[in-house]
């Protein structure tokens, strides 16, 4: 098998362990386990903190030349424990001790899985930038075929989906075993500064960056949102006589997976839109994604029509995700010297799923709480919010941030 086939199969593990459990953990913790939103979200919260810490911890680990595949395999054993771990507990608080251990081991390895592909491409003299984007698909695909199976086999509110994600990741560590062997060169010694990525904190001195990754926080606030409470929001359906066998509240996962289907259809159009439009005004339509994404949400349900406003919903999140998460990341690649490019980036990371799903997490759950009475909750008046604050975040961001997308001058240190 060549290289490009085996790094396939890497990546479709790789986003296949996520995908069991990461949409529709937030309906198993609601429907079975009876958490609060309050608790919801403080268990989601621990991707944030994770995202948080991994800078130093990579860093860490980079000073003791460890073989990537290695370090890959070792995060994933963990992650395989702490999975099949969380699946016994019951109550939130240890729930989210567990679940913060398994978010400190995968969250590199999505740094270390590209990592990895980058280096066998380069060494079998295959072009990555042409490739990888072919290779990185798969990973889509694990995660959409994730998320049917566990729909299909009705596990969505079930602790069995951690026990697939822990399988799962147990495959990969005895797959990645037999992934080529990749020289590590010894570095240059870092400051802690610059593990850290602080030394990106020069772009701060430029109000158009510092609005930027102001608002990069504020958008990953709402990308937590639909994680965490986006099929609980689907199940409840099954509440209401006439939508109780509705095929929605059957397999709101499946419902789910054509956000990620729109994801590849939308990030194949991103360089067009950004040579045409400029960050600015994709960013805008990203904005705009977001607030017809909750705001189709809450008109939605399972009748012909709601079923209707419901799909839109799931295609206009690709449209919100990519435009905004990608486009950003490309937009920085372009902006910033080469000395604190990866500074930046660690930076655009940790802003958008440290502490921007840190905050969204922890608020989200207290707006569902506050939105719920009577253990009912009104989902219209929590998308509307939800809507409403992407809206001020699209009308603040127009006035306040101002780029020039036909300038090609970069910030140095």
């Amino acid at each position: 098998m060549n290289i490009s086939n085996r790094l396939k199969i890497m990546l479709f593990f790789q986003y296949f362990i996520w995908g069991s459990w990461l949409v529709t953990f937030g309906s198993y913790m609601s429907h079975t386990l009876h958490f609060s939103g309050t608790e919801i979200g403080l268990v989601f919260s621990s991707k944030g903190l994770a995202a948080l810490i991994m800078p130093c911890i990579i860093g860490i680990i980079a000073d003791k030349f460890l073989q990537p595949k290695y370090l890959f395999m070792l995060c994933h054993t963990i992650c395989a424990i702490a999975l099949f771990y969380a699946a016994s507990i019951t109550q939130p608080n240890p729930l989210f001790w567990v679940m913060l251990a398994n978010a400190l081991a995968f969250m590199p390895t999505i740094a270390l899985s590209n990592s990895i592909s980058y280096h066998c491409l380069d060494n079998n003299n295959i072009d990555s930038l042409k490739t990888f984007p072919k290779i990185r698909v798969f990973g889509t695909v694990g995660f959409i075929i994730a998320m049917w199976i566990i729909s299909l086999l009705k596990l969505e509110q079930s602790h069995a989906q951690l026990y697939v994600a822990s399988i799962a990741s147990i495959i990969l560590v005895i797959y990645s075993s037999t992934l080529p062997k990749i020289t590590i060169h010894k570095k240059i010694k870092q400051s802690w500064h610059s593990r850290l990525g602080l030394d990106a904190f020069v772009l701060f001195k430029k109000p158009t960056m510092a609005v930027f990754f102001l608002f990069s926080v504020l958008v990953g606030a709402i990308l937590q949102i639909t994680n965490t409470f986006g099929t609980t929001f689907l199940r409840d359906f099954n509440k209401i006589p006439q939508f109780e066998n509705s095929l929605i509240t059957q397999y709101p996962a499946i419902l789910s997976s054509v956000s990620q289907m729109a994801e590849v259809a939308f990030i194949l159009t991103i360089p067009f839109f950004l040579k045409k439009l400029g960050i600015k005004k994709v960013i805008m339509i990203s904005l705009i994604a977001w607030t017809l994404r909750f705001g189709l949400f809450a008109f939605g349900d399972p009748t012909p029509f709601g079923f209707v406003l419901l799909m839109l919903s799931m295609i206009v999140y690709g449209c919100a995700f990519d435009f905004f998460n990608i486009s950003g990341s490309i937009f920085l690649e372009k902006e910033v010297n080469a000395s604190i490019r990866a500074s930046a980036q660690g930076l655009f990371m940790t802003m958008v799923n440290g502490v921007g799903a840190y905050l969204g997490s922890i608020i989200s759950g207290l707006v569902v709480d506050m939105c719920t009475h009577n253990n009912v909750k009104d989902w219209q008046a929590i998308w509307l919010i939800f809507a409403s604050y992407a809206l001020i975040l699209a009308i603040v961001f127009y006035f306040s941030f101002h780029d020039d997308h036909t300038s090609n001058k970069q910030i140095k240190q």
